[in-house]
């Protein structure tokens, strides 16, 4: 008897070892290489809330205790940042949002806020801000998501 439990439980670490090094190899190897050793250093969150305001961003978007002004030009455009959400935005994908807002749209603004091309219209900012503001804002905007629990987990 006890040797059959010592067979089951030595086939079962070995699995358990290769389980453990498969992980570590495609942590290791992503399919995406591009991003591999891209860090920026962290920012102020109170900067970055104060750019959010310098930048005007504030004319398009509203988050926390920062409201909505509206655009100068009339457009009355108004997308809500922040709140509580069921999928987490990374670090990564707010980056991406401010220096490249056409790449994902989110759909419940896909109608009012793409150009006939398909594009955002958002103002490109990479002429515009310095990379500290940059890092500065993307740590603002990263507190003021809040991760809420979907009320049925097996529809995401």
């Amino acid at each position: 008897m006890i040797q059959l439990f010592m067979k089951i439980w030595a086939a079962n670490i070995r699995k358990l070892g290769w389980l453990i090094i498969l992980a570590i190899t495609a942590s290791t190897y992503s399919c995406n290489q591009q991003g591999r050793g891209f860090a920026l250093p962290q920012g102020n969150i109170e900067d970055g809330k104060l750019a959010f305001v310098g930048l005007s961003c504030n004319q398009c978007h509203s988050i926390g205790d920062i409201v909505w002004q509206g655009a100068a030009d009339g457009l009355d455009l108004h997308v809500q940042l922040g709140g509580e959400v069921t999928l987490i935005k990374s670090y990564g994908e707010l980056l991406t949002s401010i220096i490249n807002p056409s790449h994902k749209i989110a759909k419940r603004y896909q109608q009012v806020t793409k150009t006939e091309e398909g594009m955002s219209m958002m103002e490109n900012y990479n002429q515009v801000m310095t990379v500290e503001q940059l890092v500065d804002l993307v740590s603002y905007l990263q507190t003021e998501y809040k991760f809420s629990m979907p009320s049925n987990p097996y529809l995401y």
